[in-house]
């Protein structure tokens, strides 16, 4: 999570989602009807959004889910954790939603070369001592 969300959601439920005026709906996003917001509405709200934004046609609002997934592998939270905050059962549906950039890819195996790399310095080192 970023620093500001709690922040955020704390605003959502103590001072935005009350003017809906939902009390009884167990809804986290109720729509001004009082029903749960569709994913057909919040998709076309998106699409609005982007195009008067002009960004690519490509991104879509399940875009924010697999850049969700992506940020938290690329800062290092653990698999296990990304996969059961998403409710993926299997790691592999997890791993779909992973594009990491090339810049982590590299970091990561320079990360695994330096350790491999020393790891069998000092076992040469050892053996010549």
């Amino acid at each position: 999570m970023f620093d500001w969300t709690p922040d955020v959601l704390d605003e959502w439920f103590t001072e935005v989602r009350p003017q809906f005026g939902t009390d009884g709906n167990p809804a986290a996003c109720p729509s001004e009807r009082g029903l749960r917001i569709g994913c057909q509405r919040i998709n076309s709200r998106f699409k609005a959004y982007r195009e008067a934004l002009g960004l690519d046609d490509g991104l879509d609002f399940h875009s924010l889910r697999r850049s969700y997934v992506t940020h938290l592998i690329e800062d290092g939270w653990d698999p296990r954790f990304v996969q059961e905050q998403v409710g993926h059962e299997h790691a592999s549906t997890t791993s779909i939603y992973t594009c990491v950039s090339s810049d982590f890819r590299t970091r990561t195996l320079r990360r695994h070369l330096d350790t491999t790399i020393a790891a069998a310095l000092q076992a040469q080192s050892g053996r010549q001592a």
